[in-house]
């Protein structure tokens, strides 16, 4: 579990500077947040597929992309007006 933390952690900020745009989150706890999310998502998705055991969690490259899948949809649910942007 602290591992995914950590990972996530690491993720989130890899993923802000892979994906840079408008409608990014700012701010230490969201970006954090979003990479845990990631993170979160990509050992789900590898332990469904088989990918990882089940005390395994996602390394840095898999819960980057994790991330980066957050992220995106993060930015559609913003560009949508579903959320509201906290940048203004």
């Amino acid at each position: 579990m602290i591992y995914i933390l950590i990972v996530g952690l690491v993720a989130g900020f890899l993923a802000r500077l892979l994906s840079p745009g408008p409608n990014n989150p700012s701010g230490f706890i969201l970006t954090t947040v979003l990479g845990i999310v990631g993170a979160f998502l990509a050992t789900a998705v590898g332990q469904a597929i088989g990918h990882y055991g089940p005390n395994q969690g996602a390394g840095f490259i898999t819960a980057t992309i994790g991330a980066v899948v957050v992220l995106f949809i993060w930015n559609r649910l913003v560009a949508s007006g579903t959320i509201r942007d906290f940048n203004r």
